[in-house]
Formats: structure tokens, C-alpha cells, sequence
């Protein structure tokens, strides 16, 4: 009875006793047998970041008191999961791990504190880091293209080689002059032109914001900034030199405006490149209008009046082309928000055709009037002028579609295929016949920059200037990057390069090559090694 009476009164003790053994034994176990000072890899591993973090935020400056060596040394991991974590990200710092808030300096094996940009004169910020690697990244490309032998951007591509299969028949006439053209591309090095002006006492310290070659590449139309705000335009004369070498004239007359030019594209009214026809932004109480301007506007000298001016009402323009097509002869388009206007150059008689998009790339098909347009929406499509009295959307023979907004677009002479660029950076090669896509050309950069392509069909090359400032040069049959050059100075938003390659730049008497205008300068990229400068000589007695 006693018996009973004291586990009744202490059974409920025994249970709880046996209970907790039941829930606890086996971690009282593993824990007797580990050996004092245990600790495990996770404890260790946040331990030591403890650690680490307090005695990076100790420093009050903006260096660090561990380098990577030390710190390295003394975290290793533990397991194989920590190593291959540790390898992965070492490997996209240069083999140091990203911490947040620092930086690693490969140079000075060392962490930097990131500050914030808007509280330090001289802040040490990720954007800045960015630029000081791609300007490091643009000098070692400038002293490589300095080097007189360039790598070949295809294995076995040299002038002997090609001309050796040429002559056993191995190599088509078409096939060998586009390679040669592609060994004379990767060996061009850059000339510095000086500008020859009437006035020599006041040079050009307008930065170049646009260039475009007429279809001889005899003048060049440029664009350049004012300092005062505002732009002034002009036309460039070139010409080959019986020495090799190539001299630059600027017009007599420069215009200035206080709107911004849009774009530009040269107009046949009279004559092959008669006019310039030019999109102008409206500025405060000033409107936007569509100007052509003959080219014989432009110089003093010229003994021909000057043509046609006219002056159209057409605002906020962002792009323009001109029909050489006889069946729309003296016409020119302009690609505006959500719609777009054919004008008839003589008449002044227009076709509005309604769009769902801003239209900011156009060009006309040389055998039938058609034009091609790329909108902000990414779509590209054709309008046929044959077919003016539709009111649907009918009229559009064809339709494709980029992901993103289309910047440039250019028919090809065989008019069945069409390059597109966008604001990804991609460039296709479009066949229209099918609205689907042949051929990507890789490498270009663009965010949201309106950067045109530049097509040499003859020679197989297609270029185009990124929105880092470099020029590429595409093999236009296979899409391979034949020549990536960097700018001459360091790059900017507003310091992007502006290009006009021509096989004959100044003319029949021209010479092959490309031409850049960058800040104020201007540049001339030749085929041939042994150009020699023109600078400090006079033009007649260089010619």
C-alpha cells in the first residue's frame, strides 16, 4: 500500500524523467564524445566572417588591414561545397572573393572601402572603378595598334597565302578580294588629318557630333556642337593626293542653328548629292522643321547659284530618306512619333500613314518605292507608295520584330535582305522574303544610344560605332569581328565616334580607308602601311 501510495505521487516524475532521456540521450552522446573546444564548420565559418567584417570596419580609411594573401591563409574551407563556392567567386574578382562594401586592388593585394559617391570629393565608387578598368582596357588597345604587325582575324590570312590559292584557282575573284580587303582592315593604323580652312587663325574646338559621306565620298556633311549651345553644319571636301595622301578642305560657309540636327541624308534634286536633306529639332519658341539645302549653299567659291531651298513644317523629325526610285522621283520620307510622311519635294503634296510607334530608322529600296522603317517598339516594316489610297494597315508588305528599338536599318543591293540594329546591341541580317533572320553580327554595345550602320557591300564589311566607343568591322558574309578600334580619346556619352569608310575616299583619285571624327579631330585609318601625313604642307603643293 505504501508502495502504491509513492508511485502515485511520484509516477508523474518518473514519466517526465524518462521522457526527457528519450528526447535528449542522443545529443548528450554526440556531445560527450566530441572533443573539448569543438566547434562546427558553420559556427567556424560564421565565427571567422564575424571577424573578418570587424576588423575590415575598424579601419576608418579607405584601406583595409587584411590582404587577400593573409585572409586566404587563414580561411580555408572546410569542405569541398566551401571550396568550389570560394573558386567560383575568387574568379570573377580577379581570384579574390567580392565583399560587400570593398573592392579588391590586384595591383596593391589589398581591400578598398567603396565610399558613396555624393558625400567625397574623390569617392571610390563601382562606376568608377568600371571606367578606370575600361580606360586601362583602351590604352592597351591603342599601343597595340600602334604595333606595326596586327594579329590576322582569321588563321592563315595574309596577302601571300591568299594570292598563292588565287592563282591555283582555289579561291574565287569575289572570295580573294573581300579576304584582301579583310587583311588591309586589320592593318590600318590611325593618321591624324588637320583640317585645311580659309581662316587658319581660328581653329575647329567644336566637338564633331556627325558625319556623312554623299555616295562618291567626295564632301563629307559634319554636325558639330557649339560651345555657346546650339550646332553649326558644314560640308568637308576631300581629295587624293598624286603622293598617296589625302587632304581635307572645310567649307567657306558654316551655318549656325540653335536646334538640334536629328539626322541627316544627302537628296538628289538637280543632280546626283545635289542637296542635304536635314531634321531639326524645335527649341523653346523655335519649331521643328525639315530643311533641304543644296550643297553649292555651303562655299563662296562655288560659280553655280544655289538651288532649290526649301523649308517644310514637319516637327520633331527622328529620322528622314530620300526615294532615288523614278516611279517617286523627288520624294523624301520622315519617320515621326506614331506616324509617318512622304513629301513630295516639288509639290509639297503629303501622305500620312498612322503608326502605333515612334519611327527612328528609315531607308528607301533602290528598284521599287519602298520604304523600310524601324520603330522604337523593335518592329521593322515596309511601306509600298504604289498603295497610297489604302486607309488600313494594309499597305505594310512586310513585318518583323527585334526586342528591342531599332536604331539603323540598311537594304543590301540584292534589296531581298535588310540589317537591323536595335538598342540591345544586336545586328541582324534580315532575309524580307521569309521575315526571318540569317546571320548575327556579335560584339556591338548599345543601351539606348541611336547609333547607324555603315554597309561597304563591294567589300564585304560591315561597321558600326558602340556605345563605348569602339569602331567593329564585320566580315558581311559569316559575321566574323575582323577589327574592333578603340577611340583615340577617352569615351563619354557625348564623345561617341562618328565613321564614313569608302574604298575611294576623295574621290576616283581617292584613297581606301576609314575616317573618324571624334571631340574636335579627325582621323584617317589607311590600307596602306606606308602613308605618309600631309601635315604642314599646303594642298596644291602636296597634290
Amino acid at each position: 500500500m505504501r508502495f502504491w501510495r509513492w508511485g502515485l505521487s511520484h509516477g508523474h516524475n518518473i514519466v517526465a524523467v524518462i521522457a526527457g532521456m528519450k528526447r535528449g540521450n542522443w545529443r548528450d552522446r554526440s556531445r560527450d564524445r566530441r572533443p573539448h573546444g569543438y566547434r562546427s564548420d558553420w559556427q567556424r565559418d560564421s565565427a571567422r566572417h564575424r571577424t573578418q567584417s570587424q576588423e575590415l570596419s575598424s579601419n576608418g580609411s579607405s584601406e583595409a588591414r587584411l590582404s587577400y594573401r593573409d585572409r586566404n591563409t587563414e580561411s580555408r574551407p572546410t569542405s569541398d561545397s566551401a571550396a568550389s563556392a570560394t573558386t567560383s567567386s575568387s574568379s570573377s574578382n580577379s581570384s579574390a572573393p567580392e565583399l560587400p562594401g570593398f573592392y579588391f586592388d590586384v595591383e596593391k593585394n589589398r581591400y578598398f572601402r567603396l565610399l558613396p559617391g555624393h558625400n567625397n570629393c574623390n569617392p571610390l565608387t563601382r562606376e568608377l572603378l568600371k571606367e578606370k578598368e575600361q580606360e586601362n582596357q583602351r590604352a592597351r588597345m591603342l599601343t597595340e595598334d600602334e604595333q606595326p604587325r596586327k594579329k590576322a582575324p582569321r588563321a592563315g590570312l595574309n596577302s601571300a597565302l591568299l594570292l598563292q590559292k588565287r592563282h591555283l584557282g582555289l579561291l574565287p575573284g569575289n572570295s580573294y578580294c573581300r579576304r584582301i580587303h579583310e587583311v588591309k582592315v586589320s592593318g590600318m593604323r590611325r593618321h591624324r588629318l588637320e583640317v585645311q580652312s580659309s581662316d587658319a587663325s581660328s581653329p575647329n574646338t567644336d566637338n564633331f557630333r556627325l558625319i556623312v559621306g554623299d555616295s562618291a565620298c567626295e564632301r563629307v556633311f559634319t554636325v558639330n556642337d557649339v560651345s555657346q549651345g546650339g550646332c553649326k553644319y558644314g560640308i568637308m571636301n576631300f581629295r587624293g593626293c598624286s603622293r598617296g595622301s589625302l587632304s581635307v578642305d572645310m567649307c567657306d560657309n558654316l551655318y549656325f542653328t540653335n536646334r538640334k540636327v536629328n539626322s541627316i541624308c544627302w537628296a538628289s534634286v538637280t543632280q546626283t548629292d545635289s542637296h542635304v536633306l536635314l531634321c531639326l529639332v524645335g527649341m523653346a519658341e523655335t519649331p521643328g522643321c525639315v530643311s533641304l539645302l543644296p550643297a553649292s549653299l555651303f562655299s563662296n567659291s562655288s560659280p553655280d547659284q544655289p538651288g532649290m531651298l526649301c523649308s517644310f513644317k514637319i516637327s520633331t523629325a527622328w529620322s528622314c530618306a530620300w526615294c532615288l526610285n523614278p516611279q517617286a522621283d523627288k520624294t523624301f520620307s520622315t519617320g515621326l512619333s506614331r506616324r509617318v510622311i512622304v513629301t513630295d519635294a516639288v509639290t509639297g503634296r503629303r501622305q500620312t500613314y498612322g503608326i502605333g510607334s515612334d519611327v527612328l530608322a528609315q531607308q528607301f529600296a533602290l528598284r521599287a518605292p519602298v520604304l523600310f522603317n524601324g520603330c522604337r517598339s523593335g518592329e521593322i516594316f515596309s511601306i509600298d507608295l504604289r498603295q497610297r489610297g489604302r486607309k488600313d494597315h494594309s499597305w505594310k508588305a512586310c513585318r518583323f520584330h527585334h526586342e528591342s528599338a531599332i536604331t539603323s536599318v540598311r537594304i543590301l543591293q540584292d534589296e531581298n535582305y535588310l540589317l537591323a540594329a536595335d538598342m540591345l546591341g544586336q545586328i541582324k541580317l534580315w532575309d524580307v522574303r521569309v521575315t526571318k533572320p540569317v546571320q548575327q553580327f556579335k560584339g556591338h554595345h548599345n543601351e539606348h544610344a541611336y547609333l547607324p550602320l555603315h554597309v561597304n557591300e563591294p567589300e564585304g564589311l560591315l561597321m558600326a560605332v558602340g556605345q563605348d566607343c569602339y569602331t567593329r568591322l564585320w566580315s558581311l558574309g559569316d559575321g566574323q569581328l575582323l577589327r574592333t578600334i578603340p577611340s583615340p580619346h577617352p569615351a563619354g556619352k557625348e564623345l561617341i565616334p562618328s565613321v564614313v569608310f569608302s574604298s575611294q575616299l576623295g574621290g576616283q583619285r581617292g584613297l581606301p580607308g576609314l575616317l573618324m571624327a571624334v571631340r574636335h579631330d579627325l582621323y584617317y585609318f589607311p590600307y596602306n602601311a606606308d602613308y605618309q601625313e600631309a601635315a604642314g604642307l599646303g594642298a596644291e603643293a602636296v597634290c
